[in-house]
């Protein structure tokens, strides 16, 4: 019988003469699995065991297993509650207080994952699970999404072992933009052939699980399910959409008091809680025309058919978990990155990157495109009233500490289920206790150092003792909030919020407040007694908000918070320039994966695009060169043998093309911007002019638009002149950019990104 060695092998000149040593490897056998469910963008009463209108009956499935928190936070922000949900720390100490698209040389707004707050994929793997991430990441820089990285804040840096989804902020529904682990990967269906990212998901969640099962049913798993529901754009297969229509016809003030009653008698709000009454900058429903009434009741239809499909899919993974025999060996908890986003402004906007460029929607252009809304083309996102009733029965939205954007719904069905199913649990949680819970559920502790780095202690606790005792105490009685200067702070059974507005400028020009920090109103709300933050005391307890902000102030320095901004562009005075700035001349060549938006040069800071082709015998058609979709994006293509440069700037849609077609041979084609003009050229001579209004600079930055292509395209064409592929027919050997994207010192990559980020 072979033996061996407890200490490291014994080497001999034969086997016979050797002792083998295998380390320990962690096995982790008899341990849960953990099935996180992150939400998109989703408010406190829009789901249905919150009250919600939307029908969830999976939803509803898995809360009747489990239990709904009704006091669980979490920031006001998608970054940062990602950050905090992984790491167990505030998301500022984490390095992440902000969006990760703008990664800023302070700590707390690096927009990379410290490495002394490691997260909990990569605790667990090292203990011995298999670690999986599907769906929405947006915790990567926007200077590291390229082909080159670094891929350490990619999933697979983070300590997941598999991930498939998207690495922006948002995507379509249709065609995304996605990665398979460190690579590009295209959807496996058309929208043609009945293609949805929700369904895609799904079918990959349970293929990773079934893999594990099939190789080692014993060893359990954690998965991260991000699906990006119901973050706009808010796009669904017509039936889904179909099946809420009239729903919504009688506006947002009588669905908020519809869902107030039922949050009421299913318990998830107290008796007595006071429903705040509708701001003035939110619409009277009856006020509006039937018209806008139509058409605001059509966006409310496509975010609850969204909703509905993805709880849909939903159950087909918690049905898989059943068919593996390992739900009740599976912890699920479900809930929502902050509350529903007021990002569509007053009117609702058929493109939500539109908010991002500061580009207005109007009403006619809205009601033109009615039936759009939630399909292939439009990239819409609700009028904002819709968020203040899906925020029932609190104040604000998305981007701020009001209650409105941190309180929303979470459910947590723990392995082996609950004494009380469907019961509510009313202890003050946040965020932070994710990480916690998961690894007191696994028997997994934090180590004092991960690779060499000492690490920071968790910010969150256990809620496991909740799970058992309704009567246990809330994890801890203080927490701190920030959001685009929008501040907060809970303690002792208080909380404390600033009037600050900030973050868009809807808000600013029509939201009641604050917009300097040296002017701001701490307002005061005792919690035990009033749910929905209703009723502002400060007047009556001036000593009490002293001490608030005092906290407020020492958290925050705890927490990396400093330097504040209120602009949704503030920390670009800091902006990081990329490691690898796109050079004064770049050349693309056919045969690789699409070049990431943010490595593209940008059109509207001045780049010249020119292809260099050879067109065959009788003339040749196709694209030359084409990034993103009719939603946002441009495209270099020739039609009927001439030359056409196509525009789609937020939805608005401008051409030029040449008058004369190209002949056989060898050739450039190419466009650049000359003033406001667009110019197109072959051989170097200007062959069409055209005029390109307002929107330009938004042409220079995708919001996940899928790279640049040469030579053909993909998903959906930038205007109705080609349906992708339409490759090209002749042959072309390059696509050259010159110019505007050289970033030659840190000042020259603050004053680029800002020029476009603000251009019209």
């Amino acid at each position: 019988m072979s033996t061996t060695s407890p200490t490291g092998p014994v080497i001999g000149r034969t086997t016979a003469e050797s002792t083998p040593y295998h380390p320990a490897r962690p096995r982790p056998a008899g341990r849960p699995n953990v099935l996180v469910v992150l939400l998109d963008d989703v408010g406190f009463g829009q789901l249905g065991p919150f009250g919600g209108e939307i029908e969830t009956p999976n939803i509803d499935r898995l809360a009747g297993e489990g239990l709904r928190y009704n006091r669980f936070h979490v920031t006001a922000l998608c970054s940062p509650t990602r950050a905090a949900m992984l790491t167990g720390r505030n998301a500022h100490a984490a390095g992440v207080g902000f969006l990760v698209d703008m990664p800023a040389g302070y700590p707390g707004y690096s927009g990379r994952i410290s490495k002394s707050t490691a997260t909990v994929p990569r605790l667990l793997r090292d203990s011995g699970w298999s670690t999986f991430a599907v769906g929405k990441w947006h915790l990567t820089p926007r200077n590291d999404r390229s082909a080159v990285g670094p891929f350490e804040t990619w999933p697979l840096g983070q300590g997941f072992e598999r991930f498939y989804g998207f690495l922006h902020g948002d995507a379509n529904q249709w065609t995304p933009t996605l990665y398979r682990d460190n690579s590009p990967v295209e959807p496996s269906e058309t929208p043609e052939e009945g293609y949805h990212l929700t369904e895609d998901l799904v079918d990959e969640a349970l293929r990773m699980i079934k893999d594990q099962k099939h190789a080692a049913p014993e060893k359990p798993f954690f998965m991260y399910f991000t699906p990006g529901v119901g973050h706009a754009p808010h796009q669904a297969p017509k039936e889904w959409i179909e099946k809420y229509a009239g729903r919504f016809d009688d506006g947002w003030e009588a669905l908020r008091e519809r869902v107030f009653a039922r949050q009421v008698a299913a318990g998830v709000v107290p008796e007595g809680t006071t429903l705040p009454p509708r701001p003035d900058f939110v619409q009277a429903w009856d006020t509006l025309s039937a018209e806008e009434q139509r058409l605001f009741a059509r966006y409310a239809e496509a975010h609850a058919g969204f909703v509905s499909h993805f709880d849909h899919h939903l159950g087909r993974l918690l049905d898989g978990l059943d068919e593996l025999g390992i739900a009740d060996d599976t912890m699920v908890l479900l809930t929502s990155d902050n509350g529903a986003s007021a990002e569509g402004g007053q009117l609702g906007s058929l493109n939500e990157h539109r908010f991002g460029f500061n580009v207005p929607d109007t009403l006619e252009d809205n009601l033109a495109a009615i039936d759009e809304i939630g399909g292939w083309r439009g990239y819409n996102h609700y009028p904002w009233g819709w968020a203040w009733a899906g925020n029932a029965p609190f104040h604000l939205w998305k981007r701020y500490s009001w209650l409105g954007g941190v309180r929303v719904p979470m459910i947590l069905r723990p392995a082996g289920g609950v004494a009380d199913p469907g019961a509510v649990r009313d202890q003050w949680c946040h965020v932070v206790d994710v990480a916690a819970t998961v690894l007191d559920a696994c028997g997994v502790t934090l180590p004092d150092q991960v690779d060499g780095v000492t690490q920071r202690p968790l910010a969150g606790a256990s809620l496991l003792g909740t799970v058992a005792d309704a009567g246990a105490p809330a994890p801890r009685a203080t927490q701190y909030f920030e959001t685009l200067g929008s501040l907060s702070i809970i303690h002792d059974g208080w909380k404390a919020t600033t009037n600050h507005v900030s973050g868009g400028v809807a808000d600013e020009a029509l939201i009641p407040g604050s917009r300097d920090f040296a002017d701001d109103r701490w307002c005061l709300f005792r919690m035990d007694d009033d749910f929905s933050e209703a009723h502002d005391v400060a007047d009556d307890h001036p000593g009490v908000v002293t001490e608030l902000i005092a906290r407020w102030e020492q958290e925050a320095a705890a927490n990396q918070v400093f330097p504040l901004t209120d602009n949704l562009y503030g920390h670009l005075a800091g902006f990081e320039p990329p490691l690898w700035p796109t050079p004064e001349r770049l050349v693309v060549r056919p045969g690789a994966n699409p070049v990431v938006d943010e490595a593209v040069p940008s059109l509207a800071l001045g780049a010249l695009v020119e292809a260099d082709v050879t067109v065959p015998e009788g003339g040749g058609e196709g694209v030359l060169a084409a990034i993103g979709d009719w939603s946002n994006g441009w495209a270099l293509v020739v039609i009927d043998a001439r030359p056409r440069f196509l525009l789609n700037a937020t939805s608005t849609p401008y051409a030029v093309t040449s008058d004369m077609p190209l002949p056989a041979g060898d050739h450039t084609v190419g466009f650049r911007l000359a003033g406001e003009d667009g110019v197109l050229l072959v051989d170097g001579a200007e062959v069409a002019r055209v005029p390109f209004a307002a929107g330009m600079g938004s042409s220079g930055i995708q919001i996940g638009g899928g790279g640049l292509r040469v030579g053909r395209d993909a998903g959906f064409p930038v205007s109705d002149d080609y349906a992708p592929p339409f490759a090209w027919t002749g042959e072309l050997r390059t696509v050259t950019f010159t110019g505007g994207g050289a970033l030659a010192d840190l000042d020259a990559a603050r004053a680029q990104l800002v020029a476009a980020l603000h251009a019209e």
